[in-house]
């Protein structure tokens, strides 16, 4: 065992393709998933009809001009903005027709503007009706303010946020990425070495030693476990220290979740070896396999609760969706146990299946 060890050990120094994946993939991907994927619908392009010139249509344009939500492009005429919408440049048009100033600004009319969306985006077109519609309210409550007409309601609202209170998407996609990223580097490394060895014909070299199947799996998956625990470490310094991602949970709790994940994932790497003898058909699995699925169907950004059933039953069984809840939960509430020990629970049968199969396929055997 201790030879095989130093073995891998070795093996891993020599090849720069392990370190490119434990160090330099998870700082790309960190990139990409800090500054690329985002939620947060800020500076929406859109285009602001003024047809009525009046104070108050100033004034309420101006509050477009100011909001943090729009980058606002005003014109006269909406046909202006016409080929623009079509074109995608700008994603909605805010009409303030020209009886705007005669409006009786009360607060239970309807607004007199109208709200032009690009539906091609549902998302988007929902965020601009309903930003539009915040801006008409915040406009509407300064106007009878300064008018001395506020009408006082006997609910005071005062929204409260647990848990993400600067309400920013980034809070948690990026401790979720974590696990897209364990789950890509924890499935290729084990898929990628193992096939490399049936490619060079070294498989052979260590079938023809005394050491049993257990003992030759074994002294493969320990020194990429801990090539793992070390990325996994790399990614969660970045996201705490340089994109200040709050941390509420036990840093011992998360190693610990982070190996029965790391565990599992190179598990499933390993099954892959024993079906795919070839590098680039095992790059090709792991990512159909892995990647995949751990990105469409684990909750990192796709709801499983808006799934249809069959894909939400079928998402039990993708060890990513235990463990973006597990991330999400430490970083943004703190331990709790009965969710992280139940995650905890589904990754262990998982990965004890996958294990399970290896152990029935692979013999000392070359066909």
């Amino acid at each position: 065992m201790k030879a095989l060890i130093y073995k891998e050990s070795a093996q891993i120094i020599r090849d720069p393709s392990s370190i490119l994946i434990c160090f330099v993939l998870p700082l790309l991907l960190m990139f990409i998933y800090g500054y690329g994927v985002s939620l947060d619908m800020n500076h929406l392009r859109v285009g602001l009809v003024l047809e009525d010139t009046s104070p108050n249509a100033q004034s309420f344009a101006q509050s477009f001009i100011d909001s943090p939500f729009f980058e606002t492009h005003i014109a006269r005429d909406r046909r202006f903005f016409i080929e623009e919408i079509t074109r995608g440049t700008i994603r909605g048009i805010v009409v303030i027709p020209s009886y705007f100033s005669t409006f009786n600004h009360r607060p239970n009319d309807p607004a007199p503007i109208q709200v032009i969306a690009d539906g091609s985006e549902p998302n988007t077109a929902n965020f601009v009706q309903n930003y539009a519609q915040g801006a008409w309210v915040n406009w509407l409550a300064q106007e009878n303010i300064s008018r001395g007409t506020s009408q006082s309601s006997p609910i005071n609202i005062q929204p409260r946020f647990w848990y993400n209170e600067e309400l920013e998407s980034k809070n948690f996609l990026i401790p979720g990425s974590l696990a897209i990223i364990m789950t890509l580097i924890g499935t290729l490394l084990t898929a990628l070495v193992v096939s490399r060895e049936w490619e060079r014909g070294t498989m052979e070299a260590l079938m023809s030693t005394p050491v049993n199947m257990l003992e030759l799996l074994t002294g493969k998956i320990i020194p990429y476990f801990f090539l793992g625990m070390i990325s996994m470490s790399l990614c969660v310094i970045i996201a705490t220290l340089y994109y200040h991602i709050p941390f509420r949970g036990s840093f011992i709790v998360l190693g610990f979740v982070s190996s029965i994940f790391l565990l599992t994932a190179l598990g499933l790497g390993l099954l892959i070896s024993t079906i795919a003898k070839n590098q680039f058909v095992a790059a090709q699995s792991a990512m159909v396999a892995a990647f995949l699925p751990g990105f469409i169907l684990s909750g990192f950004i796709f709801e499983i609760a808006s799934m249809p059933l069959p894909i939400k039953i079928f998402t039990h069984v993708i060890p990513a969706r235990y463990f973006v809840s597990s991330l999400q939960t430490l970083f943004l509430v703190g331990n709790v146990w009965p969710l992280i020990i139940s995650d905890s629970i589904a990754m262990i049968i998982i990965g004890s299946v996958f294990y399970t199969i290896i152990s029935f396929r692979m013999n000392k055997r070359l066909d």
